[in-house]
């Protein structure tokens, strides 16, 4: 008798294939399947040709095909898409089996699954898988949750697939429960909108501002993917300002619209923080900055009616480059740590025991926000699991204190010119804020006291004691309820 897989996949788009020919190299045997079965009968004589893949044309014989307790992962999109594929799979599985969703979904939907699948005896896990095609190939970051029960089963799996740094670590562990793994995933999404951004700012500024070439531009970014900024969007930024269209024979970036889509990972995240109380402004303004990229056709009917500044750069370009790598790692730092400030609040809200440090390493490589100054993130945790904030950490606090006159003198100069850096001068503003001993809050709480009887707290008083003020001397006693985010 045939050896039956080690795991069955569901969803052969780009990232399920490469996921199962990731597998089937690490020694697994998978077993996969697809609505559309032709497109199994095409994957296994075509890349999977020859090596331990079980194509199988319905979900009873996939299940039929998979070792107990059967592990059935699902790459398929996510949403209505993902409840419609659990419940076609259940009437094939047993107590103890498994069922993985692998895409981006939305945590509080992992959450209402987990709890759907355990109260009927199967055990679920929500993971965030990060790196594209190339990552889910020859090693993705994995952020695994849901039920703990359903890990040790899995390990094995995703830890040999997983991208592997310093000493063969995998990036790789489990998060927490439920949705603590897709929750994670969101939160790196969200980083990356932010770092995506500052990179685009950036180049703007030195394109628009400066009048830099794109080869010029990429010459840059060669010389930051060697520093403190080395991770792979500045790896992959350099590598697209180097190419070129063979249809105009210009540089492949000059061709391309200027209007960027997005899945919506970034917004749940912007959500998440609102709904959470967290100040995340410099992720939302990234999710904003797409937004105003859509309207192309109103920017370019607004574009000779609105004005701005008339005068260019007049200052010394070489220096204005070294300020605006200075100011983009201050920025990075803040995106980060408004990032982590989100995954701590969520981790008290939804009762996750979150390992930041941990976190940091499954970042370090394999996801699309890799970078070298995670190593210093999980330093900074592993010094002192209750950091407060990232910012609050000597390594980085003395980083935002010695580049910040570069990251001023970089705002002001791109307010000179008329050039937009939603996310730098947010970050700028996030810094200045969290570091501000005193904000004009309480001004906007006697507005809402004056106007809706909402109360305030006292300086002179203890926190939690609130009070109301008659300002008009024609209201009553009566104050309204207190909410407090």
């Amino acid at each position: 008798m045939s050896k039956k897989a080690d795991i069955g996949l569901v969803g052969l788009a780009v990232m399920g294939e490469n996921l199962i020919l990731n597998m089937e190299s690490k020694g697994f045997t998978v077993a996969c399947f697809n609505r559309t079965t032709s497109k199994v009968d095409d994957f296994v004589n075509g890349r999977g040709k020859d090596k331990k893949i079980i194509g199988c044309h319905s979900l009873e014989e996939l299940a039929a095909n998979l070792e107990r307790p059967r592990k059935v992962m699902l790459m398929v999109k996510a949403g209505k898409p993902v409840d419609e594929f659990i419940e076609m799979v259940i009437p094939y599985l047993e107590k103890g089996d498994i069922i993985i969703d692998g895409g981006n979904s939305h945590f509080p939907d992992t959450i209402r699954r987990t709890k759907y699948l355990e109260e009927q005896g199967l055990l679920y896990i929500g993971t965030g898988v990060s790196g594209g095609e190339e990552g889910a190939l020859k090693g993705p970051s994995i952020m695994p949750g849901g039920s703990p029960a359903a890990w040790p089963s899995v390990k094995p799996i995703f830890q040999a697939i997983a991208a592997k740094v310093q000493d063969d670590v995998p990036c790789c562990d489990w998060v927490g429960n439920d949705g603590a793994g897709h929750f994670v995933k969101m939160v790196h999404n969200g980083i990356e909108y932010g770092d995506m951004q500052l990179i685009c700012e950036a180049y703007h500024l030195m394109s628009a501002g400066l009048g830099m070439c794109a080869g010029e531009i990429h010459k840059v970014f060669v010389e930051w993917n060697e520093g403190v900024l080395d991770s792979y969007l500045i790896e992959i930024t350099r590598d697209i300002l180097a190419k070129t269209d063979p249809e105009t024979d210009k540089p492949m970036i000059d061709v391309i619209l200027d209007t960027a889509g997005q899945k919506g990972t970034g917004k749940w995240t912007s959500q998440a923080g609102l709904d959470l109380g967290i100040g995340i402004p410099q992720i939302a303004e990234a999710v904003f900055a797409r937004c105003l990229s859509a309207v192309k056709e109103e920017r370019v009917a607004a574009a000779p009616l609105l004005t701005g500044p008339k005068s260019g750069f007049e200052g010394d370009r070489t220096v204005l480059i070294k300020q605006l790598h200075d100011a983009v790692y201050a920025s990075k730092i803040c995106s980060y740590a408004q990032g982590y400030q989100l995954l701590r609040a969520a981790a008290a809200e939804y009762g996750w025991d979150l390992d930041f440090g941990g976190i940091a390493l499954l970042w370090r490589g394999g996801c699309i926000i890799r970078a070298r100054f995670l190593g210093d993130i999980k330093k900074a945790f592993d010094q002192d699991p209750n950091l407060a904030n990232l910012l609050l950490d000597p390594y980085f606090s003395k980083i935002t204190a010695d580049t910040q006159a570069a990251w001023r003198t970089v705002i002001k100069t791109a307010i000179d010119l008329g050039i937009p850096i939603p996310a730098m001068s947010a970050a700028l503003n996030y810094y200045d804020g969290y570091r501000s001993e005193r904000l004009p809050a309480n001004l906007l709480q006697a507005q809402r006291d004056y106007f809706g009887a909402h109360t305030y707290e006292r300086l002179d008083k203890p926190r939690g004691e609130y009070f109301h003020t008659n300002w008009t001397g024609a209201g009553g006693t009566t104050s309204a309820q207190t909410y407090v985010v």
